[in-house]
């Protein structure tokens, strides 16, 4: 990576330009320093403690190193589709039915087998930013870089990545929008599945939840819903309490008469870009399992979703 230094960063050490304007970590910064080229200005080698000038091409060697690559990390030819892609981020416009990443059961049908395939001429790590579970269709952003890993993560801990997601409901919520605030806990007889906590449960992680009814029909409610906190099966266990699990979602409620898997779409995705700030808004469309349960919901959604996100935002907020 190549950064031409401007009037704002020169007079900076290299160290206070990558810890204090680029978010650098120590252990990021511990690799560049003792990396053969891992820091160079104007093409020379430098050292940490070099004062930067106006016009100074700064030289940071960050690519992926065959050793940072997971052996077990095996490509394969998957069709997936984009949504957004750069040097920095890739946004995947996920599947139901496609795991985010391999496990014992699903080593070679996943999101990172599809990246690792799509990007085999360099090693590959792969970093997600937001994770779905393999029925969640929609969105899910991947860092490319572990620099734009660390930023995207402290965007996410600020608050600064925002997600919508479509559900479909058996049954209608009693308000037309709202907000639930539930403490949420793993099960004690499972690593997987999660309860509303009850007093004396430990675990438990404050969860919030806020929520929109988009359009109500005798059997199916299709609901835009924001998750503020990011707890494990949130929007799943919170609709559940409520009275109205997801359709499909047979482990918390849910009928799987029409569908066979939790309906749960994550439809917009937006947030700060990790080179230059600039605000990025994606939109997936609503699927076609989905859309055939509820068929008013895929008009809603999209009147909803693209209108300008800030707006949108203050709206359900």
């Amino acid at each position: 990576m190549t950064i031409q230094i401007d009037k704002i960063a020169a007079g900076k050490t290299i160290r206070d330009y990558l810890r204090v304007d680029l978010g650098y970590s120590g252990g990021m910064l511990k690799r560049l320093k003792f990396m053969e080229g891992g820091i160079t200005v104007n093409g020379k080698f430098v050292t940490v403690r070099y004062v930067l000038q106006e016009g100074d091409c700064l030289g940071l060697r960050m690519d992926d190193r065959p050793e940072d690559t997971c052996p077990y990390m095996i490509p394969v030819d998957l069709p997936l589709k984009i949504a957004y892609e750069d040097a920095y981020l890739t946004a995947v416009d996920k599947p139901p039915a496609m795991p985010a990443h391999p496990s014992h059961s699903h080593r070679l049908d996943t999101v990172a087998n599809a990246l690792a395939f799509r990007y085999a001429d360099a090693p590959f790590v792969f970093r997600p930013v937001n994770r779905l579970d393999r029925d969640t269709s929609g969105l899910m952003l991947t860092a490319r870089t572990k620099l734009a890993a660390f930023q995207m993560y402290q965007h996410m801990t600020r608050g600064n990545i925002r997600k919508l997601y479509i559900a479909i409901l058996c049954g209608t919520p009693i308000e037309p929008c709202g907000e639930i605030c539930l403490s949420l806990c793993r099960c004690p007889d499972s690593i997987i599945q999660r309860k509303v906590a009850q007093e004396g449960d430990t675990g438990a992680k404050d969860a919030r939840t806020v929520y929109r009814v988009l359009y109500a029909g005798e059997t199916y409610t299709a609901v835009l819903a924001a998750p503020i906190t990011g707890r494990t099966h949130q929007l799943r266990v919170h609709f559940s309490a409520i009275g109205c699990p997801l359709a499909g979602d047979t482990m918390y409620g849910g009928s799987d008469a029409d569908i066979p898997r939790h309906a749960l779409h994550a439809a917009h995705l937006s947030f700060p870009h990790p080179q230059d700030g600039r605000n990025i808004s994606l939109y997936s469309p609503l699927p076609d399992d989905m859309a055939a349960i509820c068929p008013m919901a895929r008009d809603a959604l999209e009147q909803a979703v693209q209108k300008e996100a800030k707006k949108y935002f203050q709206d359900i907020l």
